[in-house]
């Protein structure tokens, strides 16, 4: 089910954001996400057109409920929670519906007293009871009685509510359509708007409490806009012309467990530490463009980066650019690039034909000067003797000795089609070839090998990109059937139906040095697979600034650098970036608790703690009261850092205040280390 591709996103997301605004998806086709809510191994997905879907995470069951099956009023699904009971409380373009896994309740006009039956957003207080935004106003629901807040009876500015969040006060801060932001403490209104307050705009779409209380707030319609923090007495607004927003319409916020803002606007995203912000693009960086269409990094930890106006060199403080005016740059759209064993650089272009760059000259072949068969130059490859393979847009696969050139096409060879999107040379030699809409070949210097879905498990007869991993097994990028494994004998398929794979059209593929498969996409953002699990990032739940990733490259120290179409370079570490002259494998110095994260969390949280020297650890989990809730560690571990896990599924908790209390007794001196952490459990 194609609806099913953005899930996993969400799923991270949750690790990131105590989520207020159901629209902080990103949208890419006509049957779109518009809310999702896990709980346990299910994901709740509501979507715009075809209702909601329950997808079982252990079985991969997917389960679909609409109109036609069930008690949902509406195919639009617009908002998701659940309660501490367990039920779905399901905002709908058709009213409220309840379901309990077997029931349905559906809450309309005509039958309760929700003010209108459309439902933008739900939250849950502390109580249990069910706040509604809607287009007529705000609902409270306490299981009997209905409370209606609008702009007759209230100081609810206008009664169309976009976003809700609840503060650990319990008050209420609801994001309007127009009207601004309004705070409800159960009696009294206080509404901040562009009059009265540093609000930027009236439109409200997203809203993030973090654990010091401060309300981000994200803005804008069409033009205007942007962001803006608020401790309750002071306004800071972030927009384009004062920090490094890109763009001043901010759709959703996340807050991560260092408290750093991602902001999810109308021109990408962006990470904001308090001081700093971090973005890739043309307009903070040499990037000579926004595309960027290939990687690579060179013996030095220099990165080359290929995109739609010329070819950037990148060494970690200055960028270089090499184009058709300043260079022998034959063409500005760089396709794709290789390093040979002499560190000489190889640029395919689109139109210009092949350059050689030795740091110095450039050497340039094309059609007219060499036995290159074509100038749109697709993929490149260098084998163990330093032999070029390329990949041709429309005249086949060219091999190139230094002196002599080898073109195979599908008139005096096996090749099956012209188009040669990607190329990789495995142990042995052999070339393996994608190729537009005729499958995968295998060529070992005589025999040619096809595979396509008439005859193998290949899903899909265009083949984007390739990789073979240090067991030389395949990893296939297609088109629209997902990511292929491919071990010589046995196919193994990755798509969104039977997979955490969050889009079936794969760009690029990268393997890192513990052999994770690193998978940029079209629109569904990048992925990570372990080999068992899968995590994917993309603009709702990480720095990445768009979702369509067109070329990867992992560099030594384990940095991932990701080149997107559109959205600029991007870089990424699990551990955080590491700089040249850092060293990654410092052991730990100090006992350390960090503060966990998501805070607030519904229903798992991370608690990250490190430990310099072997030690006896006890972790657990007490409620406002002092009483113990759950044991998370206890015994003997090395000096190192460690990330735990504590979920409320397996325990009946109220939202509200809990604390984490480590304590270590080193085994190898004298150390005894005690801290306890505050966290917020949000229902």
């Amino acid at each position: 089910m194609k609806k099913l591709y953005l899930i996993i996103f969400c799923l991270l997301i949750s690790h990131l954001l105590y989520a207020q605004h159901p629209e902080w998806i990103n949208y890419t086709n006509s049957d779109y996400v518009r809310s999702v809510v896990i709980d346990g191994d299910i994901v709740w997905v509501g979507t715009k057109v075809g209702g909601l879907v329950k997808l079982d995470k252990t079985t991969g069951e997917i389960t679909v409920y609409n109109t036609s099956n069930s008690g949902l009023p509406h195919f639009v699904v617009r908002s998701l929670a659940i309660d501490s009971s367990g039920n779905k409380w399901i905002g709908t373009y058709g009213g409220l519906v309840e379901f309990d896994g077997i029931n349905w309740t559906v809450y309309d006009v005509s039958n309760s007293g929700l003010p209108h039956n459309l439902v933008y957003s739900l939250s849950i207080d502390g109580s249990g009871n069910k706040w509604i935004g809607t287009e007529g106003g705000l609902a409270e629901f306490d299981g009997t009685n209905w409370t209606v807040y609008n702009t007759s009876n209230s100081g609810l500015p206008v009664n169309t509510v976009l976003s809700l969040a609840i503060d650990v006060s319990g008050n209420k801060w609801v994001g309007t359509y127009s009207g601004g932001l309004a705070e409800f403490d159960g009696t009294s209104w206080t509404v901040y708007d562009t009059s009265n307050s540093g609000l930027p705009h009236n439109v409200v779409n997203s809203l993030a409490i973090e654990g010091s209380g401060n309300k981000w707030i994200g803005t804008g319609y069409k033009l205007g806009g942007g962001l803006a923090e608020f401790d309750g007495t002071n306004w800071i607004v972030y927009d384009t012309s004062n920090s490094g927003l890109q763009d001043n319409v901010v759709r959703s916020l996340a807050i991560d467990g260092s408290g750093n803002k991602w902001i999810g606007t109308w021109n990408g995203l962006a990470e904001f530490d308090g001081t700093n912000w971090t973005i890739f693009n043309t307009s903070n960086s040499g990037l000579s463009d926004n595309y960027i269409s290939s990687l690579v990094i060179d013996g030095s930890g220099n990165k080359w980066i290929g995109t739609w106006n010329g070819l950037v060199e990148f060494d970690g403080t200055n960028w270089t650019l090499y184009n058709t005016s300043n260079s022998g740059l034959p063409d500005n759209y760089v396709m794709s690039l290789a390093i040979d064993g002499s560190g000489n650089k190889w640029i395919e272009t689109y139109g210009g034909g092949l350059a050689e760059f030795d740091g110095t000259n450039w050497t340039v072949y094309n059609s007219s000067n060499s036995g290159l068969p074509d100038n749109y130059v697709r993929s490149l490859a260098i084998d163990g003797s330093g032999n070029k393979w390329i990949g041709t847009w429309g005249s086949g696969l060219a091999e190139f000795d230094g002196t002599n050139w080898t073109v195979y096409n599908t008139s005096n060879s096996g090749l099956p089609h012209n188009v040669v999107l990607s190329l990789a040379i495995d142990g042995s030699g052999n070339k393996w070839i994608g190729t537009y809409d005729s499958g995968l070949a295998e060529f070992d210097g005589t025999n040619w090998t096809l595979y396509n879905t008439s005859n193998s498990g290949l899903p899909h007869n265009v083949v984007i990109s390739l990789a073979i991993d240090g067991s030389e097994n395949k990893w296939i990028g297609t088109e629209g059937g997902g990511l292929a494994e491919f071990d010589g004998t046995d196919w193994t398929l990755y798509n969104t139906s039977n997979s955490d794979f969050p889009v079936n059209v794969v760009r690029s593929i990268a393997i890192d040095g513990s052999g994770n498969k690193w998978i940029g996409t079209r629109e569904g953002g990048l992925a990570e697979f372990d080999g068992t699990n899968w995590t994917v990032y993309n603009t709702s739940n990480s720095g990445l600034p768009v979702n369509s990733v067109n070329s990867l490259a992992i560099d030594g120290n384990g940095n991932k650098w990701i080149g997107t179409e559109g959205g600029g370079l991007s870089v990424y570490n699990e551990g955080g970036v590491v700089s040249v002259g850092d060293n990654k494998n410092i052991p730990p110095t100090d006992f350390i608790l960090y503060q966990n994260y998501p805070n607030p969390f519904n229903p798992s949280t991370t608690i990250k703690y490190q430990i310099p020297e072997a030690s006896n650890v006890s972790l657990k989990v007490y409620d406002l009261l002092g009483s113990e809730i759950a044991i998370l560690r206890n015994g003997e571990q090395a000096a190192g850092t460690y990330n735990v896990q504590f979920s409320t599924d397996s325990y009946q908790l109220a939202s509200g205040i809990y604390f984490y209390r480590l304590e270590v007794r080193s085994k190898v001196s004298s150390k005894h280390f005690t801290k306890t952490g505050k966290m917020i459990l949000l229902r």
